[in-house]
């Protein structure tokens, strides 16, 4: 995308239509294979380099000691913020939270976890997004977060670090745009190779191509007492479950279930098995270098 020149109002503008062409990020769609029976399984993930953080083993520390007590909280998933690798990890904020104007000097991606997050221009209308939103925020660019409710937690990524909170003075336009999409205007379209369903897989298209050896970042979302296995066949996988408690096989007679925050990842070839719980859907933030393929599996009832 090419630098303009936007006022903030026009800026809140280009962000809705941008939303229009989310579906045309990516280039080639997951695709989906043939139903799998339990009988089918591959190795746990206790037997292969699957990985699995719960919300409650992460660990919090303040994500900008320069404000003391007023410093939201940071929980890491992966990588190391603090170093220049990608990095995923919990941003928590109390309620009333706002920062003062601030850049950073590291684009970023973020998901609304739980409670309302408001991220723009210092001079905008607020805009709370709840859980299942999505937004960017471009380096060198000044903006304020504000945050509302009793639990409020983001998922925050980035593809080098080291994270920084900089003073407005050293703003600079890098020439990328900032992104929010409300969870309204999310867009889902079936699981591609099967029959259209509003009681199937879903996907949604956030960023970058799925091609191989391509980084990029998905939602899925798996209905309510659906259960399914997840093919990754990219060198890496990781996923952040945003909402819902779903299952995840551990081994064959052990799962866990995952909260709000809690994460999972593999390397190279893997598989993982997953399971909405009755009567609550699922929805995971996939972020994943390569194709993956989600599997529905054959009740064996």
């Amino acid at each position: 995308m090419t630098a303009l020149t936007i006022v903030a109002n026009t800026k809140r503008a280009m962000r809705r239509l941008l939303i229009l062409s989310l579906t045309s990020v990516i280039t080639t769609a997951c695709v989906s294979s043939p139903v799998e029976s339990p009988s089918d399984i591959a190795k746990s993930a206790s037997e292969t380099n699957n990985k699995i953080i719960l919300t409650s083993q992460v660990k919090w520390e303040k994500l900008n000691p320069a404000r003391g007590d007023k410093s939201p909280q940071a929980g890491t998933l992966w990588g190391d913020r603090k170093g220049t690798v990608p990095t995923g990890f919990l941003a928590k904020f109390v309620d009333g939270f706002s920062s003062p104007p601030h850049i950073h000097n590291a684009t970023y991606r973020a998901v609304v976890i739980s409670g309302l997050i408001h991220n723009d221009d210092p001079d905008a209308a607020d805009m709370w997004m709840p859980a299942g939103s999505f937004w960017t925020q471009p380096k060198g660019e000044v903006h304020i977060t504000a945050a509302r409710g009793a639990t409020n937690i983001a998922l925050v990524e980035i593809d080098k670090g080291p994270y920084l909170v900089l003073p407005v003075k050293e703003a600079f336009d890098s020439g990328e745009r900032p992104i929010n999409v409300d969870v309204s205007n999310i867009i889902w379209i079936n699981l591609p190779g099967n029959p259209p369903s509003g009681n199937g897989v879903k996907l949604a298209y956030l960023w970058g191509s799925q091609q191989e050896s391509q980084p990029n970042g998905t939602f899925v979302k798996l209905p309510a007492g659906f259960s399914a296995s997840i093919h990754s066949h990219g060198s890496i996988f990781r996923a952040v479950v945003i909402k819902g408690e779903p299952q995840y096989q551990v081994s064959e007679t052990e799962s866990e279930t995952l909260e709000p925050g809690s994460y999972f990842s593999s390397k190279g070839e893997a598989v993982h098995k997953v399971s909405s719980k009755a009567g609550v859907e699922s929805i995971f933030y996939i972020r994943t270098v390569g194709q993956y393929d989600v599997i529905p599996v054959q009740s064996s009832n």
